[in-house]
């Protein structure tokens, strides 16, 4: 008797995948709100806070290749859960911490570490195994909940610290990490094939291929081999300008900037969740955009785009937000991450079965670019008391950007590292999808 299920479990997969990404964001919103209180309580310097946020960032990167490869090795379940828990520790132990070293173990390690194993290497592990067709869309959707999900938080996060205290704010974030570890290992699946499925999209049961070496040894097996190649150099330069842009000066200066110009840090906190809701709209429809444009087009465009935008910007601050500012929050909102997917396809397309742990390196990049922005912008407004000069010097690195990826060529005849291709196994066909 044949049987029909309406939803492919792709979706599901997916969609648990969305959870666990907006569930580890949550600290990540934590920084921008939170730089002001710890620097009264503690009268640590804004640049010593913000090393502890540049230690975040550089490990939530460079993680990022060798989760890729544990997800191969163990399991995406097995990291997942792991990477949660952790966040929950860092964020947690926070409320106990009595010098910045400290800070940068809970904040900067703990957090670093844990969100990095759920990281866009995550993403690009997901989709590639269990999506063909509506691959770009789905990177998109995953894209913004890990984006997204960070900046949405923020207005919670920042009226539980005007309210309660930034202790209440960490604890709340540690439960939310927390309250996801169980539906990661109720539905998160490996593979389709494991359950006799073919991918979304495909007409063959493909086994997964078998994971020759340890992790570590293929994240830098992936690296050495993407390193040769000129392409993997203009990716990796163009994503670590976008994560100097995005997560490193405006995901962590952009409130204290504000702040600074007499705007009250919950309406600046607001804004940035403004920035989140249409990332939303801009992620997809760049994911969406991704399966039928040029990726090298898309690259050039946005970046160029959010240059031109953050060169503008420090004209807007106001102790209110005016209406020229909403016009760049939704501007810059649309621009956030737009450029994961696109940046995801083009690894595919130069790297082949290394896409993921590929990615995963470029995505170091951008992290790096993130802590070194954070540092520095922190400097800078220690130093000169304005933050000014940051972004004039963000917005030209973004032109840069449009012009490393616009270098980018389009690549002729087989991958870098062609996908092996097992065997073929018989579609089950009791089971029918209209996903």
């Amino acid at each position: 008797m044949t049987r029909s299920r309406r939803l492919h479990p792709a979706w599901t997969v997916a969609a648990v995948a969305f959870v666990a990404l907006v569930g580890a964001a949550g600290f990540r919103a934590a920084p921008s709100v939170l730089l002001h209180p710890l620097h009264a309580e503690f009268r640590w310097p804004l640049a010593t806070i913000s090393a502890a946020v540049s230690v975040n960032l550089l490990l939530y990167g460079l993680t990022a290749p060798f989760a890729a490869a544990l997800m191969d090795r163990f399991g995406i379940r097995r990291v997942v859960a792991s990477a949660l828990l952790l966040v929950a520790a860092g964020s947690g132990l926070t409320v106990f911490m009595t010098a910045s070293w400290q800070l940068i173990l809970c904040w900067g390690v703990l957090v670093g570490l844990g969100t990095g194993s759920m990281a866009l290497a995550f993403v690009a592990t997901v989709t590639g195994r269990w999506f063909v067709h509506r691959r770009g869309l789905v990177t998109g959707v995953l894209t913004a909940g890990g984006a997204t999900g960070q900046l949405v938080f923020l207005p919670l996060v920042a009226v539980l610290v005007d309210r309660y205290g930034w202790r209440s704010a960490a604890l709340v974030v540690a439960g939310a990490a927390l309250a996801v570890v169980p539906l990661v290992v109720w539905l998160l699946r490996e593979h389709p094939a494991d359950l006799g499925l073919p991918a979304y999209g495909a007409t063959e049961v493909t086994p997964p291929p078998p994971v020759a070496g340890g992790a570590a040894a293929r994240a830098l097996g992936a690296l050495a081999q993407a390193a040769r190649t000129r392409p993997f150099w203009l990716l990796a330069g163009g994503f670590a300008i976008c994560g100097a842009t995005t997560n490193g000066l405006v995901g962590t200066h952009f409130v204290p900037a504000a702040h600074d110009h007499g705007m009250p840090q919950t309406t600046a906190a607001g804004l940035l969740a403004l920035v989140g809701l249409f990332d939303i709209v801009g992620t997809i429809a760049s994911g969406w955009l991704t399966d039928r444009v040029d990726s090298r087009l898309l690259l050039g465009a946005y970046y160029a785009l959010r240059g031109a935008s953050l060169l503008v910007l420090p004209g807007l601050f106001a102790a209110t937000a005016e209406p020229s500012m909403l016009v760049f929050i939704v501007f810059y909102g649309l621009d956030w991450v737009a450029t994961v997917p696109p940046t995801v396809a083009l690894c595919r397309e130069y790297f082949g079965a290394s896409a993921a742990v590929v990615f995963g390196w470029v995505f170091a990049a951008h992290q790096v670019g993130a802590a070194l922005a954070a540092t520095g912008a922190g400097l800078v407004r220690d130093q000169l008391g304005d933050y000014a000069p940051a972004w004039y010097a963000a917005g030209a690195l973004s032109i840069g950007a449009a012009g490393l990826s616009l270098l980018l060529r389009r690549r002729r005849g087989v991958p870098v590292e062609p996908p092996a291709v097992p065997a073929a196994v018989p579609v089950r066909r009791a089971w029918s999808y209209r996903g």
